[in-house]
């Protein structure tokens, strides 16, 4: 996944006065291929995606495309203290805002492409992560790359894990029905605009 610079020091900076919906809203005009959203997802959208987490065996969550943090703080909630969170996202602008707001000694956040978490995974000292979640708009995204996040994420996965996506658009479906041995889905009305989701778990005996 490329990544796109700003034009300036003072670009790449988030003001200490902007509130996070200012921010997004600020990079999705900048960068709306690559976030997707105007909006940051609704409560009711993260609740649902989380549901689902075996956080009592979770070791390792790592998190594509994390903006201003939507889910961040309702994932530190629920894992366990010995546990990480590692996020991913190739805007800067959003890294620095994310190092900012999280000071949790469980929370790690990397400038860097989701297509390589398998080596930013093991340079923090893990095999495999338990869950992976994602909101990159894989519709949209440069030729190639949502597919190749997609294989690298079954890679990074413990046997039994789950990729977790929430999207506008089905098209994630084609992506992940070739690598993962079942995906739930589910629709979240309440969200705007409305979102799907989809749970995709890796066989247990790979």
């Amino acid at each position: 996944m490329a990544d796109r610079t700003l034009g300036s020091s003072e670009a790449r900076k988030p003001s200490a006065s902007l509130n996070p919906f200012a921010l997004f809203f600020r990079e999705f005009l900048r960068h709306p291929v690559m976030i997707g959203s105007i909006i940051p997802s609704s409560q009711r959208t993260i609740d649902a995606m989380l549901a689902r987490v075996d956080w009592a065996n979770t070791k390792l969550f790592v998190e594509y495309g994390p903006g201003v943090g939507t889910f961040c703080g309702s994932i530190l909630e629920r894992l366990p203290t010995d546990a990480t969170l590692l996020v991913i996202d190739t805007n800067p602008v959003f890294i620095d805002f994310l190092r900012r707001k999280f000071a949790d000694s469980r929370f790690v956040a990397i400038h860097g492409s989701a297509a390589d978490v398998n080596e930013i995974v093991a340079a923090h000292g893990f095999e495999k992560a338990d869950y992976v979640l994602s909101g990159l708009p894989f519709s949209t995204l440069p030729a190639g790359i949502g597919r190749a996040i997609a294989e690298a994420t079954h890679r990074v996965l413990q046997p039994g894990g789950t990729f977790l996506i929430y999207q506008y658009s089905s098209y994630v479906a084609s992506l992940l029905e070739p690598l993962f041995e079942s995906i739930d889905r589910d629709r979240q009305w309440w969200n705007v605009p409305p979102c799907g989701l989809f749970w995709a778990h890796k066989a247990s005996e790979e």
